[in-house]
């Protein structure tokens, strides 16, 4: 019998274009002999949408049409099966569309990746693949990242946040702590967004102050960390969960920027299909042209990260290095990636569809191992609760 499977794709993100690349991608790769799947897209108003144009790429040129053609759904937990339940339902007969073993989110960015779309796939005990919500919701906040990093002895460069209302009240001197504490030039990020939107490099204070406002209208907090000038960029994805991980190879994406630009990544990839590629397409040297020493010092230290992050999944993990000091520092972790970062598990013998694999047979480990806890303790406590007066009152004991 074939595992059904949900892919879930889009949402409320800035990040929205390049997850349906990345959806469609892995929607395409699936081994149809072993998986039935259904494509379940994400409006950015929320709504998910399901059918047989939902799977194809060409169709996103136009989404008001597409979603014509489609089928608006919710997902409903009937007697421990998942539906994808007709929104609004029939009148008569049977609203089902579809039922789905395993929820396979590909989706970037906040309200989607950071947790949230996880515990709604929790709460509704509905197995998924990849990060848990916690390990979501750290891996998207940079600073709480870096804490839990830098608590596990795993190089990362020191920053300092700021939220839009501090900065608000004292401009001048928020930006005169970040050049006592960080210095020139700075770059400065929204703290929770990914594929390098949002981003600008401050080498001054007038130009910091411009990256400032400019990250704030992403984010209602930033983060400013120093700017490594001669600078590489080696990414390393790991595919496994908190037992057991493992790295793939090691790349150098080659950017027309000193910071790799959304436009680098998913527009200006140098295929001539770039803009249905996604990461795929961009310009890197696999292997990445280090020694293989640093090689492995930095697949140790993507493992490292991703378990002490209890990841789960496929994450890729991009590292910086200081090729002044010859230093490396991590940079961040993409619980999700662009891609699901196939193209780097291909260059050591993994093929796309048995990358797929394994996120789905450790999404149902993942739900083996729930179902084992217990998750109720017999109490007498409501039978004892007393409520009194309008404030509400004590238990007794």
């Amino acid at each position: 019998m074939k595992i059904r499977v949900g892919v879930f794709f889009g949402g409320k993100s800035v990040e929205h274009e390049v997850s349906v690349i990345s959806a469609i991608q892995a929607y395409n790769a699936f081994d149809r002999e072993k998986y039935d799947v259904i494509p379940v897209y994400i409006t950015k108003d929320n709504e998910f949408y399901t059918g047989e144009y939902a799977g194809k790429i060409e169709e996103y040129r136009d989404i008001p049409a597409l979603l014509k053609k489609s089928t608006r759904v919710i997902i409903v937990n009937d007697g421990g099966k998942t539906k994808l339940v007709r929104y609004p339902m029939k009148k008569f007969g049977d609203s089902t569309v579809a039922e789905i073993d395993v929820a396979f989110p590909v989706v970037h960015g906040t309200n989607v990746e950071d947790g949230a779309l996880q515990g709604y796939f929790q709460t509704l005990n509905i197995p998924y693949a990849g990060c848990d919500v916690v390990s979501s919701a750290v891996g998207m906040d940079k600073y709480v990242m870096k804490a839990v990093l830098k608590d596990n002895g795993i190089p990362v460069l020191d920053c300092v946040t700021v939220t839009a209302l501090e900065y608000a009240e004292d401009s001048d001197k928020r930006i005169g702590e970040i050049e006592e504490r960080i210095g020139f030039p700075a770059i400065v990020k929204p703290v929770n967004l990914g594929s390098s939107v949002g981003i600008k490099i401050g080498r001054d204070k007038d130009s910091l102050a411009e990256a400032l406002d400019y990250a704030f209208t992403f984010s209602g907090k930033v983060l400013v960390e120093r700017a490594v000038t001669n600078l590489r960029e080696i990414n390393c994805s790991v595919c496994g969960d908190k037992d057991e991980a493992e790295a793939s190879e090691c790349e150098e994406p080659i950017g027309s920027d000193e910071i790799l630009s959304f436009e680098d990544k998913y527009v200006s990839g140098g295929a001539k299909d770039s803009k249905s590629s996604g990461m795929a397409s961009l310009k890197r040297k696999i292997p990445a042209d280090i020694s293989e020493e640093m090689r492995g010092e930095i697949r140790d230290l993507a493992v490292k990260a991703f378990k002490c992050l209890g990841c789960s999944g496929v994450s890729r993990i991009d590292f910086m290095i200081d090729a002044d000091e010859d230093k490396i520092y991590l940079n961040e972790i993409n619980t999700i990636p662009g891609s699901l970062a196939f193209y780097l598990w291909e260059s050591v013998g993994v093929k796309y569809p048995r990358l797929l694999d394994k996120m789905v047979s450790l999404a149902l480990k993942r739900e083996r191992e729930i179902k084992n806890l217990n998750f109720t303790f017999k109490s007498n406590i409501l039978a004892e609760a007393k409520l009194g007066g309008v404030k509400g009152g004590k238990l007794n004991g």
